[in-house]
């Protein structure tokens, strides 16, 4: 980011710097956010069908599994509501002046204008459209177009359902394939983030040389700050859960979840984060192994509130960076797609702006404007998984009070051994 604002505003010194930088340089940039849009659909289909697929027998939906499911959504649907009012209260697109504003437009001239003839085409259809475009007509055609991500979830979660309902002998292989899949999956998105340090250089670089104004960095000051500001209403909004449905003190669940939040905080990885996240919730929170061992892997794959706040927050903003008015009923189509995409997310860094790609597309909104938020997104990244990890964590102790599986924590001298 720092070498990346440096390197522009040195080079810009020069006549000819600005063309160098975007014949040379923002390339580099392009390609890495098309590499993140390229992983999109593989990873909705090998994360969501293996995430249905744990879920192993039907029958237990009806207890734990249902209450799980409605609580993550839940959550999810508060989380996405918050981020939006947030944004739309401080509004940190509109910090952005009309010049630079009409120069990033200009930039993506291309770009708005094929979502503007989108959005016409989309007015113009009945009221239960939204429903016949969820379900696809063919897969592969689905799945060739990053706008109709929402058909590729309905296939995916059609298709886990399905693996769970066949005979177990004969899901096997297939869910063994999809469980190969998945990884080859997550570590193709670890390749890509390798090149994270060039793609933020790359696109940092073009942004200072091509909308050079400092009110754009005002911006995203004030975009982090809607962020992390919803981030923190949703530890409150656990914290009172925690207390309303366990009658268990708000200090109690933030020191006993803590470790797993650090290791949250630190890898930005809910899956790398798991094993401490059990230990946590069954040593010093009492949640029983049952429920834990269902809850957490499961939520770990589809539970991400904080990735999903923090999406509904990065499309308005750069809706309002773009000079678009977003209507009630855009916003409220951004709550149903982040909610669905958050459940695709692969537990991994980096994921939650390939799953943005899906949002913004849905919403009409250029997805050029990856650009202009991806130069904050890795210490947003770790804020939102500690979030997500936390999120987590309350959902299994709700559900375990539901099911009488909620008891004292296991370790006896517990202020003792956290200390330690």
């Amino acid at each position: 980011m720092i070498l990346g604002v440096l390197f522009a505003l040195l080079i810009s010194n020069f006549e000819w710097g600005k063309q160098f930088v975007i014949d040379w340089i923002k390339p580099f940039g392009t390609i890495f956010i098309n590499a993140l849009k390229l992983i999109a659909v593989p990873l909705i289909l090998a994360s969501l069908i293996k995430g249905v697929s744990d879920l192993k027998d039907i029958s237990k939906l009806s207890k734990i599994g249902g209450r799980t499911l409605f609580t993550f959504i839940f959550t999810t649907v508060i989380a996405v509501s918050i981020g939006l009012v947030i944004v739309n209260i401080i509004n940190p697109g509109k910090t952005i002046s009309e010049e630079t504003r009409n120069q990033l437009v200009e930039s993506y001239s291309n770009v708005v204008n094929k979502k503007i003839e989108a959005a016409v085409v989309q007015s113009e259809t009945g009221p239960l459209q939204f429903l016949e475009d969820i379900v696809p007509s063919n897969i592969f055609a689905a799945a060739t177009d990053n706008s109709q991500m929402l058909q590729v979830i309905f296939f995916a979660i059609l298709f886990g359902i399905g693996l769970i309902l066949i005979p177990e002998e004969k899901s096997k292989p297939v869910k063994a394939f999809f469980d190969g899949f998945n990884e080859v999956i997550l570590k193709l998105i670890d390749l890509i983030m390798l090149a994270a340090p060039l793609g933020v250089f790359a696109l940092l670089a073009a942004l200072v040389v091509e909308a050079p104004n400092s009110d754009l960095f005002i911006a995203l000051m004030w975009y982090s700050i809607s962020v992390l500001s919803g981030l923190l209403l949703m530890i409150g909004f656990y914290v009172m859960m925690v207390k309303v449905f366990t009658k268990k003190s708000p200090k109690f669940f933030l020191q006993g979840i803590a470790p797993a939040q650090l290791l949250a905080f630190s890898t930005s990885s809910s899956a790398a984060t798991l094993p401490v996240t059990m230990e946590c919730v069954e040593e010093h929170l009492g949640v029983d192994n049952e429920v834990s061992s269902f809850v957490l892997p499961v939520g770990a794959t589809i539970n991400m509130d904080g990735t999903s706040l923090y999406q509904a927050v990065a499309a308005v903003f750069i809706a309002q960076a773009f000079g678009m008015d977003l209507s009630l009923t855009a916003q409220l189509g951004i709550i149903v797609t982040a909610t669905l995409a958050s459940i695709g997310s692969a537990a991994v860094p980096g994921a939650g702006m390939v799953m943005l790609v899906i949002v913004l597309a849905q919403a009409g909104i250029p997805e050029a404007g990856l650009a202009l938020i991806f130069a904050v997104d890795r210490p947003l990244d770790m804020c939102r998984t500690t979030v997500n990890v936390s999120g987590d964590a309350m959902v299994s102790m709700i559900i375990a009070k539901s099911v009488g599986k909620l008891g004292n924590p296991h370790i006896k001298n517990w202020d003792d051994n956290y200390n330690a």
